[in-house]
């Protein structure tokens, strides 16, 4: 691979640059650096740990993707696509789809269905999760940007990273937050106690969520309806946050939100609005997707 490293990305230690650009894992980029697999205007790097400036050339032997089991099209996963032209597709994923195949998950995910309908996407970023450049949790339901070129797998990569990418949810969460905004700045990691767990952690990784209260309910239980929004993205962030302010999204048995009246089979949380800038175009693009019927129904209920 070789690219230009872009201004928003300007600073960054070159590891996560790599990672954010190929797709590859941390621990996979640190073996490149140590074989003097990245470059930098042509001089391998030397430190994993080195910052990259903007218009810097980075070049990195990306390891050939025959280890990697491709993922077949199945055009029986329905996909629900709310934008699509010859750079991007937005598609507003339904909750209990997978995103794409990993531990355990290895058929009936939504880049099984975008390869049936997209096939162009197979040779769009990590071969794993082709054409992905952010996730939802299955749990999630919402709308969600892939990539259908590598020029704009890029470019989104980038623009998320430098959080130029607006991402909105509602959440319903157990009690009445006070304040009735503000951003919840605590870094969040694996937990020591459940790796299958995110908690907050001293030694993790930077994580901010903005929020706000749009409506109070008291019955049959005190819960509140928010807006949040994902100043960083990491895994589970919303609902994490969210717990370790006491205030766990309804439904969500993982972190504690799942107890008590209203009941839901999965956590109340829906990417409601996404915004960013055309990766090829620079026209300004944004959507906004309606409360599924199930979250819906679960509002009208409350007083």
């Amino acid at each position: 691979m070789r690219a230009e490293v872009p201004a928003n990305l300007a600073g960054e230690r070159v590891d996560r640059v790599v990672a954010l650009l190929t797709g590859l894992s941390r621990a996979a980029v640190a073996g490149l650096v140590a074989r003097g697999g990245v470059r930098l205007d042509g001089a391998a790097v030397g430190a994993r740990s080195q910052r990259v400036e903007a218009g810097q050339v980075l070049e990195v032997d990306v390891p050939e993707a025959g280890a990697v089991e491709p993922v077949e099209p199945d055009p029986g996963v329905a996909v629900s696509v709310v934008h699509v032209d010859d750079h991007v597709l937005v598609v507003d994923k339904a909750a209990g789809v997978v995103v794409h195949p990993g531990a355990g998950v290895r058929s009936g995910t939504l880049v099984h269905g975008l390869l049936a309908r997209f096939p162009e996407l197979a040779g769009v970023g990590d071969p794993a999760r082709p054409g992905i450049v952010h996730r939802l949790d299955a749990g999630t339901s919402g709308l969600l940007v892939v990539a259908r070129t590598p020029e704009a797998h890029d470019a989104l990569i980038a623009a998320l990273a430098g959080r130029t990418v607006e991402r909105s949810y509602r959440a319903l969460v157990r009690g009445h937050p006070d304040p009735p905004r503000g951003v919840v700045d605590a870094p969040i990691g694996r937990s020591p106690r459940d790796r299958t767990r995110m908690a907050v952690a001293a030694a993790g990784r930077e994580a901010r969520t903005g929020y706000e209260v749009l409506e109070r309910y008291r019955e049959p239980a005190e819960v509140a309806l928010l807006a949040c929004r994902l100043e960083t993205g990491r895994t589970h962030q919303i609902r994490v946050h969210l717990a370790a302010i006491g205030h766990p999204v309804v439904g969500d048995d993982r972190y504690g939100g799942a107890r008590g009246e209203p009941r839901l089979d999965r956590p109340f949380l829906h990417a409601a609005r996404l915004a960013f800038r055309h990766p090829v175009t620079g026209e300004a693009l944004a959507f906004e997707s309606p409360l599924p019927d199930d979250l819906a129904a679960v509002l009208a209920a409350l007083a």
